[in-house]
């Protein structure tokens, strides 16, 4: 063998090692289509179980909720479209505060995971193929991380998963993107869990009548709003050093 050919397979190493992660996610999520555990992720699924959920917790103070985060973050990293649901389900289980924190804890665990997978493989990507205008994007991203993270967590129709992933195409610093999620995602956890906190009635109302429940049926417009404004004021200060850049240049 030559020092070509141990130089080509030690580069074909690298890259497996580099997209390891990310299959290995990928898979993940596979696997949990494929045993069919999305269908029993509902609201008229958590409204049959709530009574056993209940118990399970009274009896495990501390068990109950360390699995919860483990469920959360697993559901997070692998992009399992569960967050809303199990965000309901933590308030309706461990009370608003509690719940929410646990939520916090959990989705930026998961959130993190997912980024640093995504990121062993991607880094650079998008650099290696991109023009002058899209690094001179890539530039502007990297200056504001934390700001533009928190806008993208704090508006609502960013899919979660999506916001995980793009940070990956750029050099954002673990520490600034874990900052901006815990902080960026903490108003819609607390929301979330209080509202599913006050669930109990329409919950033992749906199990009594066997009517189908949908989350979209709890999320309100007021809510809805409230995070789109709390992004909007997020995006201020960005905003105005803009402004000021512009004015000075």
């Amino acid at each position: 063998m030559t020092k070509a050919d141990d130089r080509k397979g030690a580069a074909y190493r690298h890259t497996a090692w580099r997209f390891a992660p990310l299959v290995v996610i990928m898979l993940a999520l596979a696997a949990t289509y494929a045993l069919g555990w999305h269908r029993h992720l509902s609201i008229s699924g958590l409204a049959e179980s709530r009574a056993v959920l209940k118990a399970y917790v009274d009896l495990h103070p501390v068990l109950a909720p360390a699995l919860f985060v483990l469920v959360y973050a697993v559901a997070v990293a692998i992009s399992f479209p569960a967050a809303s649901l199990l965000t309901v389900a933590s308030g309706f289980l461990f009370g608003w505060l509690i719940g929410g924190t646990l939520v916090i804890i959990a989705a930026t665990t998961g959130a993190t995971l997912l980024f640093l997978a995504a990121r062993t493989a991607l880094r650079g990507f998008l650099r290696a193929r991109a023009g002058e205008r899209i690094s001179r994007l890539a530039d502007g991203f990297e200056a504001g991380a934390f700001g533009y993270l928190l806008i993208l967590r704090l508006a609502p129709i960013f899919p979660f998963w999506l916001v995980n992933i793009a940070p990956a195409f750029f050099d954002v610093r673990v520490s600034t993107y874990v900052g901006a999620t815990a902080l960026g995602i903490m108003p819609g956890c607390f929301a979330y869990a209080y509202l599913g906190e006050g669930l109990e009635s329409v919950l033992l109302a749906a199990a009594q009548s066997g009517q189908d429940l949908h989350f979209r049926e709890l999320v309100t417009p007021e809510l809805t709003l409230a995070l789109f404004l709390l992004a909007a004021l997020a995006a201020v200060p960005i905003l105005l050093r803009r402004l000021r850049g512009a004015g000075s240049s």
